[in-house]
């Protein structure tokens, strides 16, 4: 498992260590670094894929993610002009790879002779192979179809970069139980994939049925939603959010024990309730030893995770929250995390300046 992420000199950070457990939330004001954490990871995982990071490359712009130029990665207020990543495993495992800045306008980094890295990384983290999910802020939406991948869906089992597999996902999955029985909700008939969504669907849309049908010959998957035995709608028709959150329930329920999923806003088009139930979920996930890292503005996701904590479905120690905002140094501005911890009970330790301001610090009053 990912153990902490070093970051010097890339975008808003000039030095700062992150450290993650099961489950990591990371929060705070826009623009303040947090999408940044989740492109480093993004940025070699995709060099290491395209086989550019084991050639001394990092691939700043591919098919996962795009940062632009080096200009764009490096801290504006740098004293040097070396981009620095380093990642330590659970069990000590090192990786540090040190960028050259040399062309403002180059989108591929250099790796410098003095990095170090223990080739055992790509093997031992799921960054870097098939047990991993990212689900984008910028997923797929609402659409009558939905494009298929069997690469993506059958060989690696992910849902793509914007989660516009997750229709074929469905489709080839619906039916294989889930590896962590007991996310199994009580109200789902079976513990295949998609009576367990619907199931935690209904959480947030109560009554919600979904049907995947893929059309192979034409390579795309349609989805349809419903309510009891009413005909099917459109995913247009349902609103933003059941498509949104779609990808979001299927990771969480359908990882195995080690993988990693980056979630950005979970909360997206939810209600206050729905993202409560969501951020439950995701800690529940967590709990059954799935990494998660997720990126969110919600208190009511913070809340959700903090009930999983209360009632057990996660331990305290393995949740991780990092709230980010932004200091003036010089002419520029540096990111500085305060890294907070809950106990037992779902309590936060302390609570700094603007941190999800409408939660109240010694309450889990849920929606």
């Amino acid at each position: 498992m990912l153990g902490s992420l070093t970051l010097e000199n890339f975008k808003p950070f000039e030095h700062q260590k992150i450290e993650f457990g099961n489950l990591t939330l990371l929060g705070g004001i826009n623009s303040s670094g947090k999408s940044s954490v989740l492109q480093a990871l993004l940025l070699l995982r995709q060099s290491y894929q395209e086989k550019l990071l084991e050639k001394g490359q990092l691939a700043l712009n591919g098919s996962t993610i795009s940062i632009g130029r080096a200009y764009d990665a490096l801290f504006r207020a740098a004293s040097e002009n070396i981009i620095t990543f380093e990642i330590l495993s659970k069990t000590g495992t090192q990786a540090l790879w040190h960028f050259k800045y040399e062309n403002k306008e180059a989108d591929v980094l250099e790796i410098l002779n003095n990095s170090f890295i223990d080739r055992k990384i790509y093997t031992e983290l799921s960054l870097f192979n098939e047990r991993f999910n990212y689900i984008s802020a910028d997923r797929t939406g609402p659409r009558t179809f939905f494009p298929m991948s069997d690469y993506d869906v059958r060989q690696n089992r992910q849902l793509g970069s914007q989660s516009q597999y997750t229709a074929h996902f469905l489709s080839v999955y619906e039916r294989e139980h889930i590896p962590n029985e007991i996310l199994s909700h009580p109200e789902a008939k079976s513990l295949g994939l998609r009576d367990q969504v619907e199931a935690w669907m209904n959480e947030i849309t109560p009554g919600i049925r979904i049907q995947s049908v893929p059309s192979p010959d034409i390579r795309i998957a349609k989805l349809e939603f419903s309510e009891g035995n009413n005909d099917p709608y459109q995913p247009i028709n349902v609103g933003f959010g059941v498509t949104y959150t779609l990808p979001v329930v299927v990771a969480s329920l359908f990882s195995n024990p080690k993988a990693l999923v980056l979630i950005e806003n979970p909360e997206a088009h939810l209600h206050p309730r729905g993202q409560s139930k969501i951020g439950e979920l995701i800690a529940s996930a967590a709990g059954c030893g799935v990494q998660i890292v997720v990126e969110t503005h919600s208190d009511h996701v913070l809340n959700g995770m903090r009930k999983a904590v209360q009632s057990k479905k996660i331990n305290a120690q393995d949740f991780n929250i990092h709230f980010f905002c932004k200091k003036a140094k010089d002419l520029s501005s540096v990111t500085e995390i305060t890294s907070l911890t809950v106990d037992e009970h779902g309590k936060l330790n302390s609570w700094p300046d603007g941190f999800f301001d409408q939660i109240e610090k010694d309450s889990l009053e849920l929606l």
